[in-house]
């Protein structure tokens, strides 16, 4: 197995997606400064990119409705209409991108499935991960790539990037100001970000899909930072910040009892050791 198939399904479909031409500019050029640091990703999008070429040069083949059944069930070309399917007047897609989308669905299926894979990170690493990737956030010319403090443009915008968001509840009336969203990489996964500001701090929120499991928040501390896990809503979420803990906790429990998110039913937090 190529390492390009070890890569979870999001990567994979932002690598496709930069080889479309369909990512806007800054999503783009964030993809390319990625794609140079790792080499998975630039083995991916090159593979696209040459099958399509080879493919381009190629003569378009006979294709009889049997085959053309075949190849619909694996990409889903066709809508519910299945004896319509079986008829080739009404297939549109070029054979050449249909053939190039195959190829991407083999390199899904070998990924073995980001969001049905099972995370066997232990939750430190996890925790230290996710310290990283808030201190890189603070060094960066912007915390987020996506900046509103309205949850109506930050959620589609995640959900358009990775196919989730976490809720993104107003706060700014308890004292913590939605700041914008972005996509961060914890473990080798694209995970959808939220950033909380309280004076002059920074919350980083991060949101990693879970089961259905519900638990109260964890405080702990990471590399000089004070972090809070819970879950709930799908979730296993991770609020860090230089915040003290008593800020940092009345944030938690601010966010879970505005989105559901969790359950806030502990009346004390253990710090990790």
């Amino acid at each position: 197995m190529t390492e390009a198939r070890l890569l979870p399904e999001a990567d994979l479909m932002l690598v496709n997606a930069l080889a479309d031409g369909e990512l806007d500019a800054p999503s783009a050029a964030a993809l390319e400064r990625r794609m140079a640091d790792e080499p998975a990703l630039r083995q991916s999008y090159d593979a696209i990119v040459a099958t399509r070429e080879a493919l381009g040069r190629l003569e378009r083949p006979a294709m009889d409705a049997g085959f053309l059944d075949r190849i619909g069930s694996v990409v889903g070309a066709f809508g519910p209409d299945a004896a319509s399917a079986r008829r080739p007047s009404r297939w549109k897609a070029d054979w050449r991108a249909l053939a190039a989308s195959v190829l991407v669905a083999v390199l899904v299926a070998g990924s073995g499935g980001y969001w049905l894979g099972t995370n066997t990170m232990s939750q430190q690493n996890i925790a230290d991960l996710v310290a990283s990737s808030h201190r890189r956030s603070l060094l960066a010319a912007s915390p987020v790539d996506i900046a509103s403090s309205s949850r109506h443009t930050v959620k589609p915008w995640l959900d358009s990037r990775i196919g989730i968001s976490p809720p993104a509840p107003d706060l700014a009336a308890k004292g913590f100001v939605l700041v914008g969203g972005r996509v961060d990489v914890i473990g080798g996964h694209a995970v959808p970000t939220l950033v909380y500001r309280h004076n002059e701090h920074l919350i980083t929120v991060v949101a990693e899909p879970a089961g259905a499991a519900i638990s109260g928040p964890r405080d702990s501390q990471t590399d000089g930072y004070n972090m809070v896990n819970w879950s709930g809503n799908g979730f296993d979420y991770w609020a860090v910040s230089d915040l003290e803990r008593p800020e940092l906790d009345g944030f938690v429990a601010r966010y879970i009892a505005a989105s559901g998110a969790g359950k806030n039913d502990q009346s004390s937090s253990t710090i990790a050791q």
